[in-house]
Order: structure tokens, then sequence, then C-alpha cells
């Protein structure tokens, strides 16, 4: 019934059963959704209907389904499916781990900015650097970030990953990713896990997304990148951020959303369906804030025109004595 063609790789066909030695959880595969470096990952239909299995042979997909948990304990966080079920599938006299999670559908990130226009990139940006700024929080690195790994569910449209096989503990070395998201094969950084090599990918996500056949590195490494978003009059209100993102700049995702809040506002409420009534309330309070700094500013001139008065008059009062 399985043919193990690498590694990590499976072929199941349509129909074929998988059953959890523990928790004896039963799953049909519907069809293969993606291979990668740990696994092979299938649609499957479970008791809870539509699910995505991931496959492997060996144990380092733990990692992975640690990092779902944490993707599941961050209240408010969208980005990483829901963890369902974990564990093991015996056949062929061996045993296979897997994990079974929510199967996100939508199109990718590239193919929705197509179809939507680039006046979302800088709306579903910041929907990513806020659910990264959670997973930092949590300790863990996304690591293997790009356009293939995200998909945008809804309406209401909200931006979701559907590979976590590259997620790396902070501190460690990342184990899985892509050259023309990796700040080391751009020379503008090491491999190590921390905030700011998610941040960087976080860049190239949005230079992808205007360059969607990629470029290889020249001379000028990082400057080249810089000089090909400046290019782009789509970038152009939010270039700095960017720029300020390749160069190593932000410490965390959280300045870096801050900063890109700015550039976007105030076209940040027009653009993004999602965040409207939001964005209502923030330009409503925005103008109550606006009208109280008035009254205070002119209070305090008026009390400031009043001691004057006074003064001057004390002072004529007491010359004339």
């Amino acid at each position: 019934m399985m043919m193990n063609t690498s590694k990590n790789q499976f072929s199941l066909p349509r129909g074929a059963v998988i059953r959890g030695k523990w928790h004896k959880q039963t799953y049909v595969i519907e069809r293969e959704l993606g291979r990668g470096a740990t696994g092979t990952v299938f649609l499957v239909k479970g008791k809870e209907g539509s699910l995505a299995l991931k496959l492997s042979s060996q144990l380092s997909i733990t990692s992975e389904m640690n990092v779902l948990k944490a993707f599941n304990k961050v209240q408010g966080s969208s980005l990483g499916p829901y963890l369902v079920d974990e564990d093991d599938w015996e056949a062929s006299d061996k045993t296979y781990p897997f994990y079974v999670m929510e199967y996100v559908q939508g199109p990718t990130l590239s193919s929705f900015i197509e179809k939507k226009g680039s006046s979302w990139i800088g709306v579903l940006l910041l929907q990513l650097l806020e659910n990264l700024q959670a997973l930092h929080q949590e300790g863990w690195i996304f690591g293997d970030l790009k356009p293939d790994n995200l998909i945008v569910a809804g309406p209401p449209f909200r931006l979701r990953c559907i590979d976590v096989g590259g997620t790396t503990k902070q501190g460690r070395a990342v184990k899985e990713y892509t050259e023309f998201f990796d700040r080391g094969y751009w020379g503008a950084g090491s491999r190590t896990a921390d905030p700011s090599y998610d941040i960087f990918a976080t860049a190239m996500v949005a230079v992808n997304l205007m360059y969607p056949n990629r470029f290889n590195k020249d001379e000028h490494g990082v400057k080249g990148v810089i000089a090909r978003i400046k290019q782009k009059k789509e970038l152009k209100p939010y270039a700095p951020v960017l720029i300020h993102a390749l160069q190593g700049d932000y410490s965390s995702a959280q300045q870096m959303r801050a900063d890109l809040m700015a550039a976007l506002s105030p076209g940040l409420v027009r653009n993004d369906p999602v965040k409207r009534a939001t964005g209502m309330r923030y330009t409503a309070g925005r103008a109550a804030i606006t009208r109280k700094r008035r009254i205070r500013q002119h209070f305090k001139a008026t009390a400031a025109i009043l001691t004057i008065t006074f003064l001057y008059a004390l002072y004529v009062f007491l010359e004339l004595l």
C-alpha cells in the first residue's frame, strides 16, 4: 500500500487508511498536498472532516509538533494551523510518526496578490508581523518564511502558514531555509535563529511578490536588493521599512510592524476590509485625542496670557507706588 520513495517521502493512493497506533484515530487519504525535507503532507478525511496529515520516517517532526502546540498557546495568533492529533503508524513492519493538523484552504500569498493587487501586500505583512511577534515570544523562529508557505484564508482574509518544517528554537542554527529569503545567502547575517532572521525574510517576501521570478545574488548583495525595491513604485510607500529590515535595524517584529503601520496610514483603512472597523475606531480615537490636545493647548495659552497680564498689571501697580 505504501511506497517509500526516499528517506522522508511517501506515496499513498487515494483511499489508503492510516490508523494511529496509540489514539486509534483513522484517516483516509484523499490526495498528496506537498513534500518537504522532513516528510510528505496529505489531505485526509477524519472524524472532524478534511485535515492535513504529515507523515515522516524520522523523529524530526517532533519539533514541528512542538511548534504547532506553541501556536495553539498563543492567544489571538492565526499564523499556524492548530494541531489535531499526533501518533505513530505501523506499516510494513516499521513505525512512522505522523501528526494531523487543520487543513488551511485558500490561494497562496503570491496567487492572492496577483489576483487582488499589490495594495494588499502591506496589509498582509502587518498580519504576518503580528503573528511572528507572538511566535517569537514563545521562543521560536519561523525560519523558512516564503510566499509558498503562506496561504490567504477567508474572507475575512487572514494569512496562515501551511508548513512549519523550518521552525527553529531561538539561538540554534536555522535548519531549513530557501536561499532567496535567507539573510546568510545575501551576506546580511548569520543563520542563527533570532527574530531579525524572520524580519529579513519578511522583507524578502514583499520583494518576491513584486519579483515573482526572483533573482540571484550579485556582487552588490543586499544593496542590489535595495536597488530593486526602489525601482518598484508599488513598494514606495513602505520601502524605507523594508530597507531597515534588510539592514538588520529591527530587533523585533513589533518594531517593524509599528513602522509599517505608520507608513501605511492613512491608506490602511481604505485598503483593508479586515481592519476597516478597527481602523475607523482608530481614526475616531486619533481625532478625539487631537481635540483634547487642542483644548489643553488652548487652556495653556489662555493661562499663560492671564499670567502675563497679571504680572504686567502688578508691575505697573508697583511702579505707581
